[in-house]
């Protein structure tokens, strides 16, 4: 199968599977606490743990469609902070602590930077 298909079809089952757990968990929790935001992505990144882990370990010759369909298309669309995760632990894991923290640094600010200034540049837009 193409790759695009792979990551096209295990992006539309995470995404799929990201709006039944968060319809879920609001309903089960309906705080104002983003705790399905937060469930998803601690289960994400535990998933692509696993995941990345087994593929390492076996290294199948399957193992690069399956990391595409898993990792990138599956949990990619279930929580893209599962793929945040794994780029920092890899970073940490060659001792590039510097690197490690200026990555989880940047992304968190420069993302938040960014969703607000998508926000301050679409409002008063009719």
């Amino acid at each position: 199968m193409h790759p695009f298909l792979l990551v096209g079809a295990g992006g539309a089952i995470g995404a799929m599977a990201r709006y039944g757990f968060a319809t879920a968990i609001s309903r089960l929790w309906p705080m104002g606490f983003p705790l399905a935001t937060l469930l998803i992505n601690i289960l994400g990144s535990l998933a692509m743990g696993v995941v990345m882990g087994l593929l390492a370990k076996f290294t199948p010759s399957w193992s690069e469609p399956a990391r595409l369909f898993l990792a990138v298309g599956i949990l990619g669309g279930f929580t893209t902070f599962s793929a945040f995760s794994l780029d920092t632990i890899v970073l940490l894991e060659r001792g590039e602590w510097v690197m490690a923290g200026l990555y989880v640094l940047l992304s968190v600010a420069l993302c938040l930077i960014g969703l607000y200034l998508g926000l301050l540049l679409t409002r008063g837009v009719a």
